[in-house]
Formats: C-alpha cells, structure tokens, sequence
C-alpha cells in the first residue's frame, strides 16, 4: 500500500512539471518576438536621435543649470533633494551631447550659516544623474558651490566695506587735527594726520567685520554653473531631433533674427527683447497686443511696456510686412518660450514660433552677451528683510 502511494505521488510530480514545462515552451516565444521588436524601435529611435558620432563630456567641463525650486541656507539642510534644468545645449566638437531641458537631480552636500566677521552663508550642491529629454538617464558627478576661496572672500569684505574705511579715515583724520592742532601735524609732516586716517580705517573696518554675513538663496531663474568631475562618452544628437513643435498660420510668416536678455528698470535679469520681422498675406489683421510669449508651462507674457512700444501698438494688415522690435518681461528667463500670435475674436493661438529653435541661428556675439548677463549673479546674496533690519 505505501509502496503504491509513492508512485503514485511520483506520477503526479511528474505530470506536474511536464505541464509546467510545456506551458513554458509556449509562451517562450512570444517574450523573444517582443523583445526583438522592442530592440527594432530602440534602434529606430536612436537613428532619429542621433549621428552616431560620439563625444566625452570631458571632467572639469562646465554645465549651466538652473534649479527647480528655492534653495535657502536658513531653511534646507544637508541631504535635501532637488532638481535643475540644464539651460544650453553642451557642445562637444561634432555638436550637441546634453540638450537644453535636460534634467538633473542633485542633493544639498553642505550648509553653512552666515557667520560674524562678514562670512556669508554657503551652499554646496552636488550632481548625481542627469535625464536627458529622450528619457536616458546618465551618471555623473557634478558639484557647485558658492564657497568664495580664502583670498577672494577676504578681499570682497574689504571692497564691499570700503565705504566704512574711507568714512573711517576722514573721521579720523579730522580727529587728529583737532586734537594735536595744526603745528603738530605740520611738524610731524602729515603722520599725525595719516594715523588718524589708520585708528579711523580701522575703527570703519572693525565695525564692518563685526556685522554677520548674508544668507544664501538660489532661485528658479538664477544660474548656477556645475562643474563635472568625471569623464563620460555621449552619442552626438541629430539638429533635426533638437527642433521644438512649431504652429504655423497661412500666410502669416513670422523670422525671429534676434534674441537679447535684457535687465528691467529694477536691474533683475528678465526680459526677452526679439527682433521680429513679420509678412502678413493671410486673411486676418494682427497687432502687437495679438502677441505673446507662452512657455513650456503655459504661462503666458504679454508685451512689456518698459521696452520697445512701436511694434506693440502697430496694425499689421493683410499685405504688409513689419520689422521691429519688442521686449516680454518673464518669470524665468532659461524656460523654453514660443511666440504665439492669437485669433483675436477666439482667444486662440493660429501661430507659435520657437524661441529655442531661432537661438540656433543667433549670432554667436549676442550668445556671449546673454550668457555674460545672466551668468553676472555670483555671490546668490539673500535679500535683508525689512522686519529683521528694524529690529
């Protein structure tokens, strides 16, 4: 009886695994037709993508970013995560390897409070991975800091405290001559009085070095340069797979010739000035009011009226042809922007001309200029608060 038990267990296994075995070699096939069609348009993506030239992000190169939310030395602490955007294409020498819009996460390494002696806060930023807008995800080491060297920071207290020297050192030069007289400072040739300029300069630069430093905030919009730490080799990208989705009007022709960053009146780098010129065969009459700038978070911007107002309030009927200027002042001014013409009964855009895909052909100068202004926040100063100051 236990001798038939066994076998009959045993039959039962066997059966057991040969089912699970032929279910298997039935559904084999299927898994590899689908891994070899997903392989097919993997290779057909990259072909569309890419040149098949490859370039080195070479270690110590330089990406410009700007982060995706503040980041605050009096409220982040080290191990916070964030985000930033890469805001111009990386250039290797057959063309570009990390596109404008690539992602890249990063966490805060270091925080450091604002200190007396005029020591500012600091903030050390580290980069781990980069998403390219094509999905792929690319290891990296970066890190950015706004830590000045030992020299630099010093002699930017004294330049930035230079008011307080010279207010010192008449104050006491004034001193020494009301205290010695003029005869002791005549006989002495002056040292009395540039010692009194000395004890002076002193006292200006001791009160000076006493105040506490400034805190440290980096907002969206602000432009932090990464430095790369390691080398790594990236597939060159196609022009054609770089251009931005365009929205185009019959008849109604719009060539952006120029792209200028530009301050406001309150010395924030804001503004978008385009220098457009626009043939209108179609159907419909357009002003500037008709115009916007719509970027890739649907914010819209309408013209500024800080910058060139010609071109805002002129008609553009059917037939005419227009060149001008016309300025937008923006929240972010490294977002990707599209100008729209809108259908002014609708409300509807008929028209939405690239920013990105016109800043491929502006001129390498202009280029420089922008990236010169933009680049010309340094030290991330946090502004004082009024509640704090009157306390």
């Amino acid at each position: 009886m236990l001798y038939n038990k066994i076998m009959m267990k045993k039959v039962c296994a066997t059966l057991l695994l040969s089912a699970f075995l032929s279910t298997n070699m039935v559904f084999a096939d299927p898994v590899f037709e689908g891994h070899a069609e997903k392989t097919n348009q993997l290779q057909q993506l990259q072909s569309e993508l890419f040149t098949g030239k490859v370039e080195t992000l070479e270690r110590s190169d330089v990406i410009h970013m700007t982060v995706s939310q503040v980041l605050d030395s009096n409220i982040n602490v080290e191990g916070d995560e964030f985000f930033a955007e890469v805001v111009n294409d990386v250039e290797g020498d057959s063309g570009v390897i990390i596109p404008k819009g690539t992602l890249a996460h990063g966490k805060i390494a270091q925080t450091v409070e604002a200190k007396r002696m005029g020591r500012a806060a600091q903030l050390t930023l580290d980069f781990d991975y980069l998403i390219t807008p094509d999905g792929r995800e690319i290891p990296i080491e970066g890190r950015m800091t706004t830590k000045l060297h030992p020299v630099v920071e010093t002699s930017k207290i004294v330049a930035q405290d230079v008011g307080y020297t010279l207010a010192g050192g008449v104050v006491g030069g004034f001193l020494a001559l009301n205290w010695l007289g003029l005869e002791a400072a005549i006989a002495s040739q002056g040292y009395t009085l540039a010692g009194g300029a000395a004890i002076g300069g002193a006292i200006g630069l001791g009160a000076a070095l006493i105040r506490k430093g400034h805190d440290v905030l980096i907002a969206p919009g602000d432009e932090i340069k990464v430095k790369i730490n390691t080398s790594v080799k990236l597939p060159v990208y196609k022009d054609t797979a770089l251009m931005q989705h365009e929205l185009f009007y019959p008849g109604l022709d719009i060539y952006i010739s120029d792209i200028k960053h530009e301050e406001d009146p309150f010395g924030e780098v804001n503004t978008l000035t385009l220098t457009i010129m626009i043939t209108n065969m179609s159907d419909k009459t357009f002003s500037g009011l008709d115009l916007a700038l719509v970027n890739d978070y649907n914010a819209v911007f309408r013209p500024s009226i800080f910058g060139d107002t010609k071109l805002m309030f002129k008609q553009i009927k059917p037939g005419d042809k227009v060149v001008g200027h016309i300025s937008f002042a923006v929240d972010n001014i490294n977002r990707s922007f599209w100008l729209t013409f809108y259908d002014r009964m609708t409300k509807k855009p008929l028209s939405k001309i690239s920013l990105d895909n016109a800043y491929k052909k502006v001129s390498v100068k202009t280029k420089k200029k922008n990236d010169k202004l933009r680049a010309k926040r340094t030290d991330f100063k946090k502004e004082e608060n009024l509640l704090d100051i009157m306390e």
